[in-house]
């Protein structure tokens, strides 16, 4: 059994319920769109900051239904795994490595939302930025957790874990800054 420390056992669930409440607001919009055409969300701020585009888009259903609601369920089980974290119960290594699968394939997806967000749809939508940050910190957290005691290769991808996720989120805001530079630039 391998218990996670209190500083990650905590990352773990407020990354998780982060993730999660996003989402949540997410689906509730995207399900308000549905029976209202009307309904604006709130994160609908003008062309850039634009949820209604973003949601309405063929990429935001990749899999045939709402996108947040594979976050949803994905950091569901982030928060419960959390929550008994921090309680101090420990799991087996299998557990800890079907969360890091689970996070792995949830970077792949978020590099692709990002893509198709950026430079197909042309807009941005905050809180799927909120997940696009909470996803990478708890991949790390999770890979510390899986991988603390590796030698070799695995030690080295420990030990530099979190410049890599500070380099993923200076290359995004490098993107988000290049794509949509006259945007801020106006907001100054």
């Amino acid at each position: 059994m391998i218990s996670a420390p209190p500083k990650s056992a905590w990352a773990i669930l407020l990354g998780g319920l982060v993730g999660w409440f996003a989402s949540v607001v997410l689906t509730v919009d995207k399900f308000k769109l549905f029976t209202d055409p009307g309904f604006k969300p709130l994160c609908s701020i003008d062309q850039v900051m634009a949820c209604t585009t973003v949601m309405e888009s063929d990429q935001a259903a990749a899999f045939g239904f709402p996108n947040p609601i594979i976050g949803i369920v994905g950091f569901s089980v982030v928060v419960t795994l959390g929550v008994l974290a921090v309680s101090g119960i420990g799991f087996p290594r299998w557990i800890w490595a079907g969360l890091w699968v689970g996070l792995t394939l949830g970077m792949a997806f978020i590099c692709w939302l990002i893509y198709q967000a950026v430079f197909n749809i042309h807009a941005l939508c905050p809180w799927c930025m909120v997940v696009w940050a909470a996803t990478p910190a708890l991949f790390a957290v999770v890979t510390g957790q899986l991988w603390d005691r590796s030698r070799g290769v695995l030690q080295i991808v420990v030990e530099w874990r979190w410049t890599v996720v500070a380099v993923f989120y200076a290359v995004v805001t490098l993107i988000l800054f290049l794509q949509f530079q006259d945007y801020w630039l106006d907001l100054v």
